[in-house]
């Protein structure tokens, strides 16, 4: 019978050899015809013929099934015994298996892959293949016989199994499913939708479960920002170059490109008739690739790039071989491994991992740590090479490892103190370790072993320079560490403690150590005697006179003193939220009880009678802090840093290497009135940090409001005790911060629009200022004469302060431009008047005063008051004097050499007065020239290390009378934009010039991010940004680059806001939030920014205005892994994340950081 009907007559044919086997296929010799019409008999019969003959192999030649032996039909039988009973078993686990299959699987035309067919075998079919496959030589051909089974080909493998079975039982799922069991269909693949045997015109067949036609994937274009197309962007590019030899070093006017006489031409051949193919696109043709030789060599000439970095290396190499103990090569080379591993293929190890390495940050650690090992073993003394490995080693080590190693290597050097702030530093932002009296025993710690060193008594390590201003800035560190924690009580008294300890020692214990001293010192701090800033402070020497005479005279308080502390209420609106009450109630504390509290004696207190433990501090607390300061200046700067710490504006900026650790509040943002009054705006310069006991919520405008009455009082005390201690300039400066501190008081109650409170303030600031003018020290203190005139000019009695400046003047006489104090004050009275010309009535009045002011300032004889016009003849003479001022604070050689340190201030004090009559008498181009020959000659003299902060440096240096004259420049020409037409270039250029030169300058940021708000064009704000952000040290470029982006952001939402409600997408946002955001995370990598308070509170508030609650938790998490000891962090998450307030507190009293009111108190409170 042959396989298709169609071709039965075919494949029985008699033909050829050649022509039978061709159509040999179509023929099926395991199928008979005999079978078709005795298919009712074999299935009674099945049981006996099973035991009377054993089963046939298929053949393709039909064939009599008596060749079996008996040996084997025995085989057969006993194995098959076998077989039914794991049948059984076998049958009931894969129905149950089956029957889930089924419901999955449809009517599919088209079968799995060949390897699935034997997995997929039902159970119930054929015995084992595997076993019959071992036995190809006991086949035997058994045909289709009437009489017995029907078997299948491919499954009669061996004589000893049943091969074939036919099972009765019916199967119910063929019932419930519209097909069979896939596993019980024979597997096959179906290749077009026709059907051999068939004729085409007439017949067709319908596939039921025809697959549909193939759909093609639609490849999506690739945007930029795909990780594909950024790879291809960071990817090298290749070197182009037509010539082997290398260019001439003049550059030639186009890329030579090689002609045809460089080139032999191609032969023709059948391949290339016309010779137009290279000899690679013949081979292509030919079916050929390039030999091996050709394949070894490159097509183009190896990279230069790549030459150079390894002519580099090479050199790096040779260089630290010849001289290892060169500790500033080892750092370059250490830096010059980010630059290797950019270049891809230099190192690369197989095809393709250059961009592997390329992008491996570990392989780049790995590499320098390598090096920095090497450099160690060469130079075991070197401390900068142990910090770089320590750096580096922070992304490979725990943190405890990373203790113990600084701990070994400050063990080894107990004298270097840019180590120890190092240490200090890395302790204080290790979030899992972190707490704040470890910390605070460990700056303890820090400056006893400094002070020890410095007195001598640790033998083996000496004494190096600058050991002293360094014990300095990292007392003042701590202090703003316990400010910024919390425990604001313990930071003032180390001022108190560190007051007494250097101004009032006694001299029996001056030859002492530092730690006998010390001990000395403890008695008097625990005799409850005042201390400094308290009521009846006479400091421990005389304390300790009286202690030798018999005994401390106590002295009965006034009745005055015993009025009752005004108490605020705590909780005022109890409708509030509860986060809310404790938010308020927590600030309120922190601003009354930022000083130690004491026993009373005079009101019989205990120490018992404390209802927060908290608030006393005990000389264990202070002891091991207290530093000996023999340096005038560093004395001086002592007080002046208690009183910057107070709140009063005594002008002193921390260190640099402490100064971005206190930053936590935005008052640099704050313009108050600098935009109003260009030229005498108030810059009270706290440089973002805040004063004691102000814990206010970012945004808050930062104004000298003042404390509370005892907070003034103790103000006042410190004033009155320390006053006495100075003389000369320093005197004057102190007095000055004072009255000045009253000012910006007033100043606050004119930006409030307080009245009563205005007119109290002034009259208690006029009271101060006439009682310092009437000590006989300040009589002819022209600094105070100065803020006395402009304090009467701020409280609107114009024509008072014009008579105080016009006494004053008449009392300085004819200095003729010598006395820098003179020209000072002139220059304030110029200045006030001209401003006055900002009203429209008064501008040519105006503009007279002030120039008969700088003129009369540069005539030999007295001052005299306003009475009229200058004349022309006066002007000139003016104009010749300023010139020769000007000559003379040059000196002879001012040309080639800097004026010396001692002329510094008085030249920049006629610079300012020179510039003013120029733009008063000429114009503004004047006064632009007369800055430009001081910038050029002063600029030459500015240290070339590079600009760093220069707010805490000296009065006299260069530097700061360059910043000086260039802050007057800037003045100038902001307040000529505002009375008349002039183009902003100038004042931008200005601008960048100096904040290229003094990035840390806040008041030339304010100016230039004011001036660039009013662009429409960002790209040049931005470009100047990022090259001074890349290229300066301090923090304040990202700073004022994020406030610009944000008053950029600003700007575009109240243009698209109505009322305040609606948002109308009128201009798009153009990605401004992820460029903000993008220099938040840059500026947070940087080496200051990671520790800096202010930038993580603004970063936090930024996230949180946008709504993204999840992702702003992240970043406050963030910030407590880098400034663990910030407490308005934690204030600002539970004003952000009200129902995270329990775990906040909790986390604060984990790391004891100072909860004045805990929640338990909370809620005693809110129920009474």
């Amino acid at each position: 019978m042959a396989l298709f009907p169609a071709f039965a007559g075919v494949s029985e044919a008699p033909d050829s050899g050649s022509s039978r086997k061709e159509l040999d296929w179509l023929s099926n010799p395991s199928f008979c015809v005999g079978t078709v019409t005795t298919l009712s008999r074999q299935t009674e019969e099945a049981t006996v013929l099973v035991s009377e003959g054993a089963p046939r192999t298929r053949s393709p030649l039909k064939s009599d099934p008596s060749d079996e032996s008996d040996a084997n039909k025995k085989r057969r039988q006993t194995s098959r015994k076998k077989k039914k009973e794991k049948k059984k078993k076998r049958k009931h686990q894969h129905r149950g298996k089956s029957r889930g299959r089924r419901g999955q699987s449809g009517s599919s035309s088209a079968s799995e892959s060949d390897a699935g067919s034997v997995r997929d075998r039902p159970s119930r079919g054929t015995g084992d293949g595997r076993k019959a496959s071992e036995k190809p030589s006991q086949e035997t051909s058994a045909a289709a016989d009437p009489g017995h089974r029907c078997v299948w080909l491919e499954d009669i493998q061996a004589l000893t199994e049943d091969t074939f079975r036919t099972d009765k039982k019916p199967d119910p799922a063929n019932w419930e499913y519209k097909s069979l069991y896939r596993g019980d269909i024979a597997r096959y693949k179906r290749k077009g939708d026709s059907c051999l045997g068939i004729n085409p015109k007439k017949q067709r067949i319908s596939w039921e479960g025809a697959p549909a036609a193939k759909k093609h994937a639609h490849r999506r274009v690739e945007r930029y920002f795909t990780r594909k197309s950024v790879a291809l962007l960071n990817a090298d590019g290749v070197a182009v170059s037509s010539q082997s030899q290398p260019l001439a070093s003049e550059p030639a006017p186009f890329i030579p490109v090689q002609g045809s006489d460089d080139v032999a031409p191609p032969v023709a051949t059948w391949l290339n008739p016309l010779g137009i193919y290279d000899q690679s696109t013949t081979q292509w043709l030919q079916g050929q690739g390039p030999s091996e030789q050709e394949s070894k060599q490159p097509g183009v000439e190896p990279d230069r790039e790549d030459a150079l970095l390894k002519a580099k290396v090479e050199e790096f190499n040779r260089r630290v071989r010849e001289n290892p103990r060169d500790v500033q090569l080892w750092m370059a080379f250490v830096a010059f491994q980010d630059e290797v591993m950019k270049s891809p293929g230099l190192y690369a190890l197989e095809e393709g991992g250059q961009e592997k390495r390329k992008r491996s940050l570990k392989l780049i650690l790995e590499k320098k740590l390598a090096i920095l090992e090497r450099a160690i073993e060469s130079n075991q003394s070197s401390v900068d090479l142990k910090l770089a490995k320590l750096k580096l080693c922070a992304e490979f080590w725990e943190p405890p490892t990373l203790v113990k190693e600084w701990q070994k290597l400050i063990f080894l050097h107990p004298n270097n103190t840019a180590l120890w702030q190092r240490y200090l530093l890395f302790c204080q932002s290790q979030f899992s370790t972190f707490s704040v009296s470890k910390i605070h025993s460990l700056y303890g710690k820090c400056l006893s072993t400094l002070s020890a060193v410095k007195d001598g008594s640790i033998l083996s390590h000496p004494e190096l320079p600058g050991t002293e201003e360094a014990m300095f800035a990292l007392f003042l560190q701590q202090c703003h560490f316990l400010r910024q924690a919390g425990h604001a009580e313990k930071a003032v008294s180390l001022f108190q403690a560190m007051v007494d300890f250097t101004f009032f020692k006694p001299d029996s214990v001056k030859g002492l150590p530092t730690k006998g001293q010390v001990e000395f010192f403890e008695p008097f701090w625990d005799s409850g005697e005042p201390r400094a800033g308290e009521k009846g402070a006479r400091g421990w020497r005389a304390w300790m006179h009286q202690q030798e005479r018999g005994g401390w005279v106590v002295i009965s308080p006034d009745e005055d003193d015993d009025d009752p502390e005004e108490d605020d209420q705590e909780i005022g609106d109890r409708t509030l939220p509860r986060w809310q009450i404790w938010l308020a109630a927590e600030r309120a504390r922190d601003r009354r009880h930022w000083r130690p509290w004491r026993p009373d004696k005079t009101k019989k207190q205990t120490e018992d009678d404390c209802e927060d433990p908290e608030r006393q501090v005990l000389f264990d607390d202070i002891g091991q802090s207290l530093i000996r300061l023999c340096s005038q200046d560093l004395r001086f700067q002592l007080i002046e840093a208690f009183l910057q710490f107070l709140g009063v504006p005594s002008g002193f900026t921390p260190p640099a290497s402490c100064l971005y650790l206190a930053m936590d509040e935005n008052s640099i943002f704050d313009h108050g009135l600098h935009d109003e009054k260009p030229l005498t705006f108030l810059n009270l310069s706290f440089s973002g940090v805040s004063c004691v006991g102000r814990t206010d919520r970012l945004g808050c405008r930062r104004w000298t409001r003042g404390h509370d009455r005892e907070g003034e009082e103790f103000i006042r005390n410190i004033f009155h005790l320390v006053l006495p201690l100075f003389s000369g300039g320093e005197r004057s400066r102190l007095c000055f911060s004072w009255l000045r501190y009253e000012i910006a008081k007033v100043v606050w109650c004119l930006h409030t629009k307080n009245k009563k409170r205005l007119k109290s303030q002034g009259k208690n600031c006029k009271k101060l200022a006439k009682n310092l003018l009437k000590e006989p020290e300040n009589r002819n203190n022209f600094c105070l004469w100065k803020q006395y005139a402009h304090l009467e000019w701020l409280l609107g009695n114009t024509e008072d302060a014009r008579k105080v400046f016009d006494t004053a003047l008449s009392i300085a006489g004819s200095g003729e431009l010598r006395d820098r104090e003179v020209c000072e004050l002139s220059l304030l009275y110029a200045e006030l008047e001209l401003e006055l010309e900002l009203a429209a009535d008064l501008r040519g009045a105006a503009t007279a005063r002030a120039l008969h002011i700088l003129t009369r300032l540069a005539e030999s004889s007295p001052y005299g008051p306003y009475a009229g016009q200058v004349p022309a003849i006066h002007v000139l003479k003016a104009r010749k004097a300023y010139e020769r001022a000007l000559q003379d604070c040059w000196g002879e050689d001012g040309v080639s050499d800097p004026p010396a340190p001692d002329s510094l201030n008085r030249l920049v004090s006629v610079v300012k007065c020179f510039m003013l009559f120029q733009y008063l008498t000429v114009g503004i181009d004047a006064a632009v020239r007369i800055y430009e020959q001081v910038f050029a000659k002063l600029k030459g003299s500015v240290s070339p290390e590079g600009p760093g902060p220069e707010a805490g440096a000296g009065a006299g240096s260069v530097s700061s009378a360059l910043e000086a004259a260039t802050l007057m420049h800037t003045s100038l020409l902001r307040f000529h934009m505002r009375v008349s037409v002039y183009p902003l270039a100038p004042l931008r250029q200005a601008l960048s010039e100096a904040l290229k030169l003094y990035p840390g300058n806040q008041v030339l940021w304010r100016s230039y991010v004011q001036i660039q708000s009013q662009s429409h064009n960002a790209s040049r704000t931005r470009r100047f940004f990022d090259a001074v952000a890349r290229s300066a040290e301090p923090l304040e470029p990202w700073l004022f680059a994020i406030e610009a982006e944000k008053m950029r952001k600003r700007l575009v939402e109240t243009v698209q806001r109505v009322d305040g409600r609606e948002v109308h997408a009128t201009i798009p946002e153009t990605g401004l939030t992820h460029r903000i955001r993008a220099l938040f995370e840059n500026a947070t990598r940087s080496d200051h920014g990671s520790q800096c308070p202010l930038l993580w509170r603004m970063y936090l508030n930024f996230l949180v205005s946008l709504g993204n609650k999840e992702r702003s938790k992240g970043v406050f998490y963030k910030a407590l892994q880098n400034c663990p000891w910030a407490k308005v962090l934690y204030m600002d998450a539970v004003e952000y994340f009200p129902d995270e307030m329990q775990e906040v507190l909790d986390l604060m009293t984990e790391k004891e950081l100072r909860v004045r009111l805990p929640l338990e108190e909370l809620e005693l409170l809110l129920e009474d």
